[in-house]
C-alpha cells in the first residue's frame, strides 16, 4: 500500500487553488474550514478528515485520486466533451480514443 505524503497532497491543493485564482480564504470558506487549517493542510503539517478532503475535492472540482496521488482521472463526460469538439465522430475512433486515454492514465499512475 502506498503511503500518503501530506506535503505533496497540500502542494496539489495549493496548485489547483492558485490555478483557479482563489485565495486560501476563498477556498476555506467554500469548504467550511478555517483559513489557518487550510494553510496547515497545504503545508502538510495537519491531517484532514475524509469529510474535509471530500469538501476540498468538491470545491476544487478535483478527484480524490488527483489530490491524494497526483493522478488526474478524466471522466467519461469530459472525454465526451473533448470528442464533440472533433469534426469526425465515428464510433470506432471514439472507442480507440477512450482506450488510449485510459492507457495514458494507467501509465501515469504507475510512474
Amino acid at each position: 500500500m502506498k503511503e500518503l505524503d501530506y506535503g505533496k497532497i497540500g502542494a496539489r491543493i495549493r496548485q489547483i487553488r492558485k490555478a483557479k485564482g482563489w485565495s486560501q480564504n476563498h477556498l476555506a470558506k467554500k469548504c467550511g474550514i478555517s483559513m489557518s487549517f487550510l494553510g496547515h493542510i497545504e503545508r502538510g503539517t495537519r491531517i484532514m478528515s475524509v469529510e474535509t478532503l471530500n469538501g476540498i475535492c468538491e470545491a476544487l472540482d478535483a478527484s480524490a485520486d488527483e489530490l491524494l496521488w497526483g493522478i488526474p482521472k478524466a471522466s467519461e463526460t469530459v472525454m465526451q466533451e473533448l470528442w464533440n469538439e472533433r469534426e469526425k465522430k465515428d464510433v470506432d475512433s471514439y472507442a480507440m480514443y477512450i482506450r488510449i486515454m485510459k492507457s495514458v492514465a494507467e501509465i501515469m499512475g504507475s510512474a
